[in-house]
């Protein structure tokens, strides 16, 4: 599979991890351990553990190994022959994250038996073609076994694999006595798989333009706390910053000439078109999309041209985005426009369509054409609270509005993502990770066939007053609050956030030892610290 901007592990629109170039070599050292107990993970039992996300299933003991000097991949009895190097690339990105933070000394010898000497994955999928529900699960094995001890990972897919990477990660631990990296804890027997497929992160450039390199830095992020799904929300009512070689005329609406993605660029990120409203920057380069000058949204819906570009974005993104579904809008239209324009009044009038009506014809024909080009649809909530019946019945319902929404909807047989703004939208600052942690998208769906219809939910970055100087702190941690409630399965989770506190908050400092400015506990949203003192407790 091409990557372009990164190699991440997504649902959508790409998988793996950003590597650099390099391979880490090691030395030998040398510590005396000894093996003592080994503990089940139970539901209460969390003190001695820091994973983010919690695991399914996890048992570990009181050994530790130090990694060798050569920490090496090994794939005996794997299918996946890794042609296109997604798990080579991860496991390079494995090392950098490990060894980023400190410098690593080698000038003494170890016996090998205390030494880690790689890790052997086995994959049983020869495929690593990504789309929804690719199957995530892996167990992670590191025993003392004498001279030649290996961590072992079994998977379904690579994209589990590469889970399994990211959980050894947060396993290896650099002592500061012997300045050696050493996984404590040992034996380690792990077992797991997310709750729900669709695990999700919005952010938004139309408001605010994000560079490349911060929007790459964000999906390394998300890789970390498990979160699979980039949905990159381009364009808006304020700006169309996207090149789109069919209309080239479509980006003329971004803020700056600089400000602005190429297809190449954008290629393998999940995205998402906003019509009939938010749609205003559409017009800059087409002013026939607009209703009029002084009216210029939702989109003319008595104009053929309308729809004719939007066949010819659906069209240019289906050449590049493989993913199944695309993101169709359609929330806050105020359709008034369209009545006080003479000409689509008339039009109106002759289709026998009031403004509420046109609204549904401009929805469904989108749905249509975006059918059409092999897309499954999501749309935001407001369509299926005006015309649920008539939606395609392979529509997903995106909830943000409020609580009810998605229990409705799998009652009315479609899918559902949750991501309801009194909790799970960033850009409130007032939302706690409490809130985060606690906001559940099965609330009142207890029929298992119904909660097979929520295709999980999605934490949502608005960018009216983020850009690339806050965004990584407005995001961080409450998002990896979400995202524990995702992965994790319900009965593992925390009855109160204020359990998990203190296991977020390693998380936290682990996101800050890997550059990523995630923002203190302590207070609402992109707070700051209060005084000085330890990360571990802010």
């Amino acid at each position: 599979m091409a990557v372009s901007l990164s190699h991440l592990f997504f649902l959508f629109g790409f998988q793996t991890i950003l590597v650099r170039e390099g391979k880490m070599i090691w030395q030998s050292l040398f510590l005396g351990v000894t093996f003592q107990f080994i503990l089940v993970f139970g539901a209460y039992d969390l003190k001695n553990l820091n994973i983010w996300p919690m695991p399914e299933s996890v048992e570990y003991g009181n050994t530790s190994l130090f990694l060798s000097k050569d920490f090496h991949l090994k794939t005996n009895g794997s299918k996946y022959a890794d042609a296109s190097g997604i798990l080579k690339d991860g496991f390079t990105r494995l090392l950098d994250v490990i060894t980023s933070n400190n410098v690593i000394e080698f000038n003494s010898k170890v016996d090998d038996s205390l030494l880690l000497q790689g890790m052997n994955v086995v994959i049983h999928s020869e495929s690593d073609e990504l789309q929804y529900d690719i199957d995530e699960s892996y167990t992670l094995l590191i025993h003392a076994n004498g001279n030649q001890n290996y961590a072992e990972i079994e998977a379904a897919t690579v994209y589990g694999a590469l889970h399994a990477l990211q959980t050894f990660s947060q396993l290896c631990h650099f002592n500061f006595k012997s300045r050696k990296l050493v996984v404590t804890q040992i034996p380690w027997t792990i077992t797991d798989r997310p709750r729900f497929s669709y695990r999700g992160l919005l952010i938004d450039t139309s408001r605010h333009y994000q560079p490349l390199p911060m929007i790459k830095k964000v999906i390394d992020s998300m890789a970390y706390a498990k979160l699979n799904v980039l949905h990159w929300h381009i364009v808006d009512t304020q700006a169309f910053p996207l090149e789109i070689p069919s209309f080239p005329k479509l980006w003329d609406g971004a803020y700056s000439s600089s400000e602005r993605y190429t297809m190449a660029a954008a290629a393998e990120i999940v995205r998402q078109l906003d019509v009939p409203g938010h749609a205003v920057s559409w017009g800059v380069g087409y002013p026939e999309l607009w209703p009029s000058k002084n009216c210029t949204e939702p989109l003319d819906v008595s104009n053929e041209f309308t729809f004719k570009l939007i066949n010819g974005v659906l069209s240019d993104f289906s050449k590049i985005f493989t993913y199944k579904f695309v993101h169709l809008g359609g929330d806050e239209v105020d359709t008034s426009c369209w009545s006080f324009t003479p000409r689509i009044k008339k039009w109106l009038e002759k289709q026998g369509f009031n403004e509420s009506q046109a609204y549904e014809y401009f929805v469904l024909r989108a749905q249509k054409i975006a059918v059409s080009h092999g897309y499954e649809v999501i749309n935001w909530e407001e369509t299926f609270n005006s015309f649920g019946s008539k939606l395609d019945r392979k529509t997903v319902v995106h909830n943000w509005l409020g609580s009810g929404v998605a229990e409705r909807v799998v009652k009315a047989g479609l899918r559902c993502i949750v991501s309801n703004q009194d909790s799970w939208y960033l850009d409130h600052l007032d939302a706690t990770w409490q809130q985060f942690y606690t906001n559940e998208p099965l609330t009142n769906i207890t029929e298992p066939k119904l909660q097979k219809l929520v295709l999980g939910g999605e934490v949502c970055m608005w960018g009216e007053h983020i850009d690339g100087s806050d965004i990584e702190q407005t995001i961080w941690p409450r998002a990896a609050a979400a995202a524990e409630r995702l992965w994790t399965r319900f009965d593992k989770l925390a009855k109160k956030p204020e359990d998990v506190m203190t296991r977020l908050m390693h998380f936290r400092c682990l996101l800050n030892q890997r550059g990523v400015a995630a923002a203190p506990l302590d207070g609402p949203g992109r707070v700051a610290p209060i005084e000085p003192g330890s990360c571990y407790v802010q």
